[in-house]
């Protein structure tokens, strides 16, 4: 087939479009800019990709153009194909009618942990020679890409709840023919689309309801909002997590060198010593959850955990962008309140002695307004310094509703901590790069490219090193 792809630059988007090529289809593309690193990667698959939208590209002679939720029903290409009568699909529709079909949908659903979850449940399968097809959020270092089509009999995807298309409001997730679910939290997010905790926690009681009986739930069996949904599930549900009743519980935790070391009983009473090769408690939770996706395909702890050896982890997530001057830039997708405080968290776990430089940008639909304002001082902790600017693309927003990056550094002054507000990425180098000693850690915290910050900090580091 001929496929156009209208805002091929998504993180979902991108990796359809490298699952369509892979498939063997021929696979083009447009967007109003590309970010790294779906940008670069789309360049690397050969992929062919055009920057701006214009209705021209809509020829006759397309077999389908999927268009991405980041277009508006304004977006010319996407009228365009509408308006000609050309087969049009979201990038959930598309994903799910073309690849998940027929296979053991693995869904990997929640407000947080989904691509670490879902990328490591990947590659364990991959290692269990099971060769599974894949579709995440994110770019697996070991596997250079962010979607695979196997010969095995799975497919795990990363299920958002973010609306499909202007088209098609309803979440992504419900597209997926799920089987199995892997539920990590649900926590309130995305007021661009969920006016409430109701209307949010609403879409995940719909999920649940996807399960066939013959289905499984697994879910954090430590949040209460997940717990809420097991009895609406027509299926089995088993919980992890750090509760007395998980069916798998994490006994206990530690920080080890660059992962961290743990100890787990799995519902048979089984108990497994392990070692994790991703910093943070969080990711023992993650990594607790791909455990238990395992054992119901019938792998025990101690050899489904043999299956992570070796796993790299995934670009963007706690990622080292670089080292300059002894000063290491990490790079994490971290957005939401509870994120941004596993991950200060999980680099200070990794770094102990470091100084610890958090920078971050309020840059999603919903950190960028006052949603999560006071939740936001106290997910800074462990951090030496704190670094805030102002949130991006606030014109369209009524002022009352902008998140208030002065009013966050005041907070976290008023909580002791060393903060301060800069105007741009370029003012955040040019006022920190000079001052940070030998051995500091700078973790730039946000989910877009940040006006290529990392880059430009290693640049003036590497300059005060020469």
């Amino acid at each position: 087939m001929k496929v156009h792809m209208v805002a091929i630059c998504g993180t979902g988007m991108g990796a359809l479009a490298g699952l369509l090529k892979e498939a063997g289809h021929d696979v083009r593309g447009s967007d109003k800019a590309f970010y790294p690193p779906m940008g670069e990667r789309l360049q690397a698959w050969g992929i062919p990709t055009q920057q701006g939208f214009d209705a021209a590209r809509i020829t006759p002679d397309l077999d389908l153009v999927v268009v991405g939720n980041a277009c508006r029903q304004d977006n010319p290409e996407a009228r365009a194909a509408l308006e000609r009568g050309l087969k049009v699909m979201s990038f959930p529709q598309a994903l799910g009618e073309m690849f998940i079909e027929g296979r053991r949908s693995i869904a990997v659903c929640g407000t947080h942990g989904k691509t670490t979850t879902a990328s490591l449940l990947a590659y364990m399968l991959v290692q269990a020679g099971r060769d599974p097809s894949f579709l995440v959020g994110g770019v697996p270092t070991n596997f250079g890409k962010s979607f695979h089509v196997g010969r095995g009999t799975d497919f795990v995807v990363e299920g958002d709840e973010y609306d499909t298309a202007f088209f098609d409001k309803r979440p992504k997730f419900v597209h997926y023919r799920p089987r199995v679910v892997v539920l990590t939290a649900v926590e309130y997010d995305h007021a661009d689309i969920y006016p409430d905790m109701d209307a949010y926690r609403r879409a995940f009681q719909g999920l649940v309801g996807l399960l066939p009986p013959d289905g499984l739930l697994i879910g954090c069996a430590d949040d209460p909002e997940v717990r809420a949904l097991f009895p609406r599930a027509a299926c089995p549900s088993v919980g992890y997590g750090l509760a007395a009743d998980a069916g798998y519980r994490v006994l206990e935790s530690a920080a080890d060198g660059q992962g961290m070391a743990f100890r787990v009983r799995g519902p048979d009473g089984a108990e497994a010593r392990l070692r994790l090769p991703l910093a943070g408690r969080h990711n023992v939770l993650n990594a607790t959850a791909a455990l238990a996706v395992l054992g119901h395909l019938g792998l025990g702890l101690e050899e489904a955990a043999r299956t992570w050896e070796g796993f790299l982890g995934i670009a963007r997530r706690l990622e080292v962008r670089g080292v300059a001057a002894g000063v290491t830039v990490l790079d994490d997708f971290a957005h939401h309140p509870t994120k941004v405080r596993e991950t200060v968290r999980a680099a200070r776990l990794r770094y102990p002695r470091a100084n610890l430089v958090a920078v971050f940008e309020p840059r999603t639909n919903t950190s960028r307004r006052k949603v999560f304002q006071e939740l936001y001082p106290g997910s800074f902790e462990g951090a030496d310094r704190v670094v805030v600017v102002p949130p991006f693309g606030v014109d369209g927003l009524p002022a009352a509703e902008r998140f208030d990056s002065a009013a966050l550094v005041a907070a976290l002054r008023a909580r002791g901590l060393q903060a301060e507000l800069r105007a741009s990425a370029d003012e955040v180098v040019s006022e920190v790069s000079p001052g940070l000693p030998e051995g500091s850690v700078v973790l730039v915290m946000s989910n877009g490219a940040f006006d290529g910050i990392h880059e430009k900090l290693l640049a003036a580091l590497r300059r005060r090193g020469g």
